[in-house]
């Protein structure tokens, strides 16, 4: 048998359990720190992107095609800026070419991804075949205020950027911003 009085009775507090609310409450203050967060590497991400009407955007595609997007777009339309060495863009390659395969009013740009000879043997190695600007000096990106890759916009019929997204975006996301877009 022991013969030490328990530990509340030696002058040390017996230790409290946190009540549920404090517990509900120190969940609810971490979810809001991780909120604030994201909202701000968002903003910090999208600093610089243009917002309002879409820039120009025009040249030759990778199979030699012209491309120039219409100050008024008969349909809204994704421009999406992409680069052979990003892992996120390579994880959405597959999103981004199955919507192109449905919807003519794709464009993605590469950047900084190399020549047209390296993205060509890219997308085949890849096996996508998404519509293709090049843009190795970075002349389209800084029009578009891009610094991060993948950046996807939704520009509507009036020619207005209505939707951006910074990062990975799914193709449900996508297909959705765009239906909306045409509203």
């Amino acid at each position: 048998m022991n013969s030490e009085p328990p530990l509340q009775q030696q002058g040390k507090p017996a230790e409290m359990k946190p009540s549920k609310s404090r517990v509900w409450l120190r969940r609810g203050l971490e979810l809001l720190l991780f909120v604030v967060l994201i909202i701000g590497v968002r903003a910090w991400q999208q600093r610089d992107i243009v917002k309002g009407a879409a820039p120009a955007l025009s040249g030759a595609l990778l199979d030699g095609k012209p491309f120039v997007l219409a100050a008024k777009p008969e349909q809204p339309v994704l421009v999406h800026f992409w680069a052979t060495w990003c892992p996120i863009c390579k994880a959405e390659q597959g999103s981004i070419d199955s919507l192109a395969r449905d919807n003519p009013n794709v464009i993605t740009v590469a950047m900084q991804s190399g020549s047209s000879n390296v993205v060509q043997q890219y997308m085949r190695e890849q096996g996508i075949s998404f519509p293709v600007l090049i843009d190795a000096d970075n002349q389209i990106s800084a029009r578009w205020g891009v610094q991060a890759v993948p950046a996807s916009f939704i520009v509507d019929r009036d020619g207005k950027i209505r939707h951006v997204e910074i990062g990975y975006t799914t193709e449900t996301g996508l297909r959705l911003r765009l239906w909306l877009a045409s509203f």
